[in-house]
C-alpha cells in the first residue's frame, strides 16, 4: 500500500471519531452548519470504508481458510506471502487505497506511518481499558501537502485461528517457514483478544 507521509499531517477539522458512535467532533473555526457538514462527510466516507474492509476481509479470510484446509498452516503462510498483496490491490478502487498495518510487523512493507501508529496505540489503550477490539475503528480527515485526505482504520483483534501463526507457541517448523519469508518477523507472542493490527484505508478528497 502506498503510504501517506507520516510527517506534516495536520487535522483539517477536529473530525476524529469512533465510527461506532454518533458523530461528536466539529471544526475549530466554523459554525454548526460547517460541523454538521463535516461530520456527515466523515460518516458517509466511513460507511464506504467499512464496506470495502468487509469485502477485503471476506476475500482474504476465504483464501486463507481454503489454503489452511488444503495445505495446513504452511499453506496459509504461502498465501499471506504470495497472494495477500494481489488481493489487496483488487480492493483499491475509486481513489481508495487499502492495506493492513500493525505495531508488531510480519511484513516490513506494512509499517505504519505516524498517523497509523498513533491510532494503533490509541486502540491498544482502549483495549487495555476494557473496550471490545471488534468495535474499534477511527475515521479522520487530515491535510497532506495541501490536500484533504480521508483516513480510516479498523482494529484486527487476535482471534483463536490467528494463534497458530501469531501466538506464543508457534510450531518450530511453521516458525521456520514464516521466517523464510520474513526473517525479521515480530508478529508472534500474541494472546487471544490482543490487538493484532488494523485495516487501514485512505482516499484523497480534492
Amino acid at each position: 500500500m502506498k503510504r501517506i507521509a507520516g510527517t506534516g499531517l495536520l487535522t483539517a477539522a477536529a473530525l476524529a471519531l469512533m465510527v461506532a458512535l454518533p458523530a461528536q467532533a466539529g471544526s475549530h473555526g466554523g459554525g454548526k452548519a460547517m460541523k454538521a457538514g463535516a461530520d456527515a462527510e466523515v460518516q458517509q466516507l466511513a460507511t464506504e470504508a467499512k464496506q470495502i474492509v468487509k469485502g477485503f476481509f471476506t476475500e482474504l479470510k476465504g483464501t486463507l481458510v481454503g489454503a489452511m484446509k488444503k495445505d495446513g498452516p504452511a499453506g496459509a503462510v504461502d498465501v499471506c506471502a504470495k497472494k495477500a498483496h494481489e488481493i489487496t490491490l483488487r480492493h483499491n478502487r475509486d481513489g481508495w487505497e487499502v492495506g493492513r498495518t500493525a505495531l508488531k510487523l510480519r511484513n516490513p512493507n506494512n509499517a505504519p506511518d505516524a498517523w497509523e501508529k498513533a491510532v494503533l496505540e490509541e486502540f491498544e489503550q482502549k483495549i487495555a481499558a476494557g473496550a471490545d477490539p471488534k468495535k474499534l475503528a477511527k475515521a479522520e480527515i487530515v491535510e497532506q501537502d495541501g490536500r484533504k485526505v480521508f483516513r480510516f482504520m479498523k482494529a484486527i483483534p487476535t482471534g483463536k485461528p490467528c494463534l497458530t501463526c501469531h501466538g506464543d507457541k508457534v510450531d518450530p517448523a511453521l516458525l521456520q517457514k514464516i521466517r523464510s519469508y520474513y526473517p525479521d518477523d515480530q508478529a508472534t507472542g500474541f494472546t487471544l483478544g490482543q490487538l493484532r493490527g488494523a485495516f487501514t484505508l485512505s482516499k484523497p478528497l480534492n
